[in-house]
């Protein structure tokens, strides 16, 4: 039995149709990918699925013990809440409990002798209710979480709206998951996740033992975890077997399969089409007229031409010298209000004339400053940046500019560059704005069709050197590979901030990683570079230095020191035995303690408790399937 269903659906916004028909099935322990083209309605139907949205026709079957965990995009909103007070919302029932158990310990005092009797039954009541809910262990689960997650204590007492969109996005996802769901969804969660970040999703996703659903459009973080793919396209939803991988076989399969179809039908018709004007009058009019009319019935297969590709080839560039940048000396960072904040080194490095470099690293690592200090925007700590004098700089980042709101996509080309009039429809045509496109305004574009544009005006500048910044950041798969489409055929250099492991892999032919404080050189592709980091994980004891590294670091890794196995072990001998002597003494002489008593054993439960969890060394962390349990 299925865990969620829904039967024929429908959708529309104004008077465009957005899905008709829909049914589906929710098995348990489900592992769903869903996948289709900004503005399909991805997000609308997780909407009607948790019920904030009502569709225009058709039902949705939700049992009722079935509970549902959501993340959406942006998540949560900015407040001046703090990062620990919307994870703890997971336990809001055992939150309640707490300021009523306070409240009654208050009136417990006050009372009069005869109002006392109801008030300490009151009091065990909701005593009982909150330890039967886990109440002395929630917030050793909720440490547990945010540990696992990688949430300091420090950044969780970050008010919300002074957090960065990983971090949210991790606390969203500590709350949903510290809710116990029999059914998780995440829409779009790997967007503010560096590549650690992913790593973790992915580890935690492969773990979970009850069904998700995960909106995204990262062709890699889909190949890792899902089993099943669902599509929405052309208002229908296509359901798939196989994570993203086997969906692309399985779509090339089927789109042979109808593009021959198309042809034997096209076939068909231009014999029966033959027949019927040859015979049409005669003695075989009659079987003429009769083949007119299946003809008429018949039901025309569709012709899947291919997808269309952006195509650049002819866009010239001037040539630089060999060496196009290098460094020397070079310390980045940025000034603040008390001083200087330094974020890393930089070593001795060139950047070679046609080269594909890619940059990675942590979330607030630096990747972005560093970039900034290249372009001239940021002033350098110390030491120098030279560019060659034939640099012609272009940047692309998702807040690149696509021209005035109000201007055209054709006007807003000419914006960019004056050129003839003649070049400008064939130029866009390059980059997917065919026929009447090109009137649409720049207010009218989607996001994808806003980043296709600002790509078009940017290039027609004809930089030699392109300097990106998550360009693939919010865009959907198509976009995706249209633009890895441009990058695989331009001429010049590229340097590149992502943690678009897919753009990594078929891009980057030398990796810059920045890791505390330091930016090491890796003369590799990312995949070279993620089969060595797998290496070094499975073989621990060993240090590999691998000669394809260049750091300017030299100083080895300090071991940190083995834990007294033996102190260890006595102390947590000595407190499980103090835990249990708690919990049978709650247990069995609960109605001959007073009010005092059982709140002093309780709040020593939750010490005894927080100090064996909290301690690195007492006792192994959890596994991330124990997480939520």
């Amino acid at each position: 039995m299925p865990i969620l269903s829904a039967s024929k659906l429908s959708l529309t916004y104004g008077n465009s149709l957005i899905y008709s028909g829909i049914s589906l099935d929710v098995p348990d322990k489900a592992r769903i990918g869903m996948v289709g083209p900004n503005g399909a309605g991805k997000t609308s139907l997780i909407r009607m699925v948790i019920g904030d949205l009502e569709p225009d026709s058709g039902k949705i079957y939700l049992p009722e013990n079935i509970k549902i965990g959501y993340v959406p995009q942006i998540a949560p909103p900015s407040t001046e809440e703090t990062l620990r007070d919307e994870i703890k919302t997971a336990f809001s029932r055992l939150t309640d409990l707490e300021l009523q158990i306070d409240n009654c310990l208050k009136q417990l005092s006050n009372s009069s002798t005869e109002d006392k009797r109801l008030y300490e039954t009151e009091y065990a009541s909701l005593v009982e209710e909150y330890e039967t809910l886990g109440g002395y262990s929630y917030l050793n689960a909720l440490d547990r979480m945010v540990t696992g997650i990688g949430l300091s204590q420090e950044t969780l007492d970050t008010p919300i709206r002074l957090a960065s969109g990983g971090e949210r996005t991790r606390a969203a996802l500590a709350k949903a998951l510290l809710s116990n769901p029999d059914f998780l969804i995440l829409d779009e969660p790997t967007n503010y996740l560096d590549l650690k970040g992913l790593s973790w999703l992915e580890r935690l996703l492969n773990h979970y033992t009850s069904a998700f659903l995960v909106v995204s459009h990262d062709r890699h973080f889909l190949d890792k975890v899902v089993t099943n793919i669902w599509e929405l396209d052309h208002e229908k939803l296509n359901v798939y077997s196989g994570n993203y991988s086997k969906y692309r076989v399985q779509k090339g399969e089927q789109a042979l399969w109808q593009k021959r179809s198309y042809e034997r039908q096209q076939d068909f018709i231009a014999r029966e089409e033959a027949f019927i004007r040859r015979y049409k009058a005669g003695q075989r009019a009659a079987e003429a007229k009769g083949r007119a009319k299946r003809l008429d019935r018949l039901e025309l297969v569709e012709d899947l031409d291919k997808d269309p590709e952006i195509n650049i080839n002819g866009i010239s560039i001037n040539r630089t010298s060999q060496t196009i940048l290098q460094t020397e000396n070079l310390k980045v960072g940025f000034s603040t209000e008390p001083g200087v904040r330094e974020l890393m080194d930089v070593p001795d490095i060139k950047l070679q004339r046609g080269s594909r470099t890619a940059i990675i690293g942590d979330n607030g690592s630096g990747k972005t400053t560093f970039l900034q200090t290249i372009l001239g925007t940021l002033p350098e700590l110390n030491g120098t940046i030279t560019m060659d004098s034939k640099v012609e700089l272009g940047y692309f980042c998702q807040q690149s500019d696509p021209g005035p709101e109000e201007a055209s996509v054709y006007e807003s080309l000419l914006d960019a560059k004056n050129i003839p009039l003649d070049e400008v429809r064939p130029y866009l045509a390059r980059f997917l704005f065919r026929g009447d496109d090109v009137f649409q305004t720049v207010r009218e574009l989607s996001g994808g069709e806003r980043s296709r544009l600002a790509l078009a005006r940017l290039l027609i500048t004809q930089p030699n050197f392109l300097v990106m910044d998550e360009p693939t950041t919010h865009l959907d798969i198509a976009t995706r590979e249209a633009l890895e489409q441009v990058l695989l055929t331009y001429d010049g250099t590229i340097l590149f901030v992502s943690h678009d492991r897919h753009l990594l892999s078929l891009l980057a032919q030398q990796i810059w990683m920045i890791d505390n404080g330091n930016l090491k050189v890796f003369e590799g592709t990312f995949d070279e570079l993620d089969m060595e980091h797998k290496e070094d994980i499975e073989k621990p004891s060993q240090i590999t230095k691998s000669s394809k590294y260049r750091n300017n670091s030299t100083s080895p890794k300090r071991t940190p020191p083995k834990p007294k196995t033996a102190e260890l072990e006595k102390e947590i001998n000595q407190l499980e035995s103090r835990l249990e002597e708690i919990e049978l003494q709650l247990a069995e002489d609960s109605e001959l303690l007073t009010v005092e008593s059982i709140s002093r054993l309780g709040k020593e439960h939750v010490e005894i408790v927080s100090v064996r969890f909290s301690d690195p060394g007492i006792g192994k962390e959890p596994c991330l399937k124990c997480w939520w349990n």
